[in-house]
């Protein structure tokens, strides 16, 4: 069983940065594919970027590419996603997920665990 704690949401201007941190206990960590993903209210929780196991393959939704970069440390049993240029439209909750699998993937469904979510919110 992996559990998951998200941290450093919070309020930023329009073309600001914000680093998300993601802290899971578990000693397979290390063997997780995991994955950020966002929800408005009113909207279904949509894909935001995932990493394999490794940390050497990456997979954006299109709307972030270029403009947030997802990694990991498996030393810190750690996942980041740091948002750069964020927009109004990124206004959202952030979720981290964690999958019983080395591989990544961006569907929902195939994701085992969920943190609480960490609020994010960037102003025009």
């Amino acid at each position: 069983q992996v559990q998951l704690v998200e941290s450093g949401g919070g309020l930023v201007q329009a073309g600001g940065s914000l680093r998300l941190s993601c802290a899971a206990s578990g000693r397979t960590f290390s063997t997780n594919g995991m994955g950020w993903f966002r929800q408005v209210p009113g909207k279904e929780r949509e894909f935001v970027a995932a990493i394999n196991w490794s940390g050497g393959t990456t997979f954006y939704a299109d709307s972030v590419k270029g403009r947030f970069t997802i990694s990991r440390d498996n030393t810190k049993n750690t996942v980041y996603l740091q948002l750069n240029s964020l927009k109004a439209e990124d206004t959202a909750v952030y979720y981290c997920a964690g999958r019983r699998s080395l591989s990544l993937d961006f569907r929902i469904g195939r994701f085992d665990y969920w943190g609480q979510g960490t609020q994010v919110t960037a102003s025009s």
